[in-house]
């Protein structure tokens, strides 16, 4: 289990909260927020996302992280938190 804040990423059962409420996220989107939170604070180029997260034989293009974090962001940021932080020309950050 990861806590940050209401957020809640249950990791045995792919499941993520925020108060208790059920946040429905994709594999992806689950897979990009939970690496996110384990490395905290911690910088990702899209490039360190793509590989860490899709795999190293990902064909698609690196606009394909911006996608999903915004997506996660519109998910998340509904109830009133943030979690993804953009640095600008580097890449994104969990927390803020």
């Amino acid at each position: 289990m990861i806590v940050w804040g209401d957020l809640m990423i249950n990791l045995g059962n792919y499941e993520v909260s925020i108060r208790g409420e059920s946040i429905d996220l994709t594999l992806k989107e689950y897979e990009l927020l939970k690496y996110l939170a384990m490395h905290r604070s911690r910088v990702f180029t899209r490039d360190d996302l793509l590989t860490a997260v899709w795999g190293y034989n990902y064909f698609g293009g690196p606009r394909t992280v911006d996608v999903h974090v915004r997506r996660l962001r519109m998910k998340i940021e509904r109830h009133g938190v943030k979690i993804i932080t953009t640095v600008r020309g580097v890449g994104y950050k969990f927390g803020e």
